[in-house]
């Protein structure tokens, strides 16, 4: 087995490597002066099983070409099998046609990894079941509903009084997994979005009067939807409101806005690489993913179970 690392998130991809105690292949990847990405592979991957490992994540074009680049010159080496590690898939959210002429870019994507030459794709809580559906190779997708199982079992210890809440309709089988590890009660936030960003809470469904609430969700990027969600729970009378969220986007003012909320704890996991706010932010947490990636890396090298990881 062999590891190549994109930029994308160098630090967790790292953290893998020391788990596997294998170290990461020797490869140069940098930009030409007009920002055109070159990949060399410095060391032989010819017969390998290669993981590469690259969360499309923000400036998401760059980091899905060099993605690209890094796939293509694996099979021009001849590896054996090459599997895209994405723990963060961009686009994600862009997998159906809203409305009359628009694209649907996860499907896209799902093509050009295929085509330039990946075996197969590991990645974690993608924003919509049905986008494995849109690649024509294998994909596994991991969950993050273990590691935040047991972080809000030592947060919130010996506690009875949890509600996890799902921040919207299609959030539902995600918080309602997390609710049923913690044998805890389910509310559900229902929201009219009048535009992408911008959402306004219109009303809750379950008790939350009195309750611990743990919002649940895959991804949050403007922090909107979040802090309302927030807001909406303190004023129906919540004690206290946590926030577990997979993939920490957090782009424009998002950081700003958390820090302002009721939110008593943000947790996202290392899904995608820190910026100094978020390292800042005295409400926002970083979970590591490493060990549950790196399993997940070993067991599909070893052509073992990986759905067992969450049995």
């Amino acid at each position: 087995m062999k590891i190549v690392a994109g930029n994308s998130n160098l630090p967790l991809a790292e953290a893998m490597s020391t788990e596997l105690d294998i170290p990461l292949a020797k490869a140069t990847i940098r930009r030409f002066s007009d920002m055109e990405i070159f990949v060399e592979i410095q060391e032989n991957v010819r017969g390998e099983d290669v993981f590469v490992i690259q969360s499309t994540s923000y400036p998401a074009n760059d980091n899905l070409m060099e993605l690209l680049v890094v796939i293509d010159a694996l099979r021009r080496g001849s590896a054996r099998r090459i599997t895209a590690v994405l723990p963060y898939f961009g686009y994600a959210r862009q997998d159906r046609k809203p409305s009359p002429r628009t694209p649907i870019s996860a499907k896209l994507v799902a093509n050009m990894i295929t085509a330039a030459g990946a075996d197969r794709v590991l990645t974690m809580d993608l924003h919509a079941g049905q986008i494995q559906g849109f690649f024509d190779i294998p994909l596994d997708n991991l969950f993050a509903a273990p590691v935040f199982t047991r972080d809000i079992q030592d947060r919130l210890q010996g506690e009875n009084d949890i509600t996890v809440v799902s921040p919207d309709v299609g959030g539902v089988i995600r918080a309602r997994a997390v609710a049923k590890r913690l044998d805890a009660d389910l509310a559900i936030i229902d929201k009219r979005r009048e535009r992408a960003g911008v959402s306004e809470v219109m009303n809750i469904i379950g008790d939350v009067e009195n309750r611990r609430c743990i919002l649940i969700d895959d991804i949050v990027d403007s922090g909107g939807t979040l802090c309302n969600a927030a807001v909406a729970l303190k004023e129906a009378g919540a004690l206290q409101v946590y926030a577990y969220i997979t993939h920490g986007v957090l782009s424009g003012g998002a950081v700003a806005r958390v820090t302002s909320s009721p939110l008593e704890k943000l947790v996202v996991t290392d899904s995608i690489q820190a910026t100094d706010a978020v390292k800042e932010a005295h409400n926002i947490e970083q979970l590591p993913i490493a060990p549950l990636m790196a399993d997940a890396i070993d067991r599909i090298s070893n052509e073992t179970s990986v759905s067992s990881l969450f049995d």
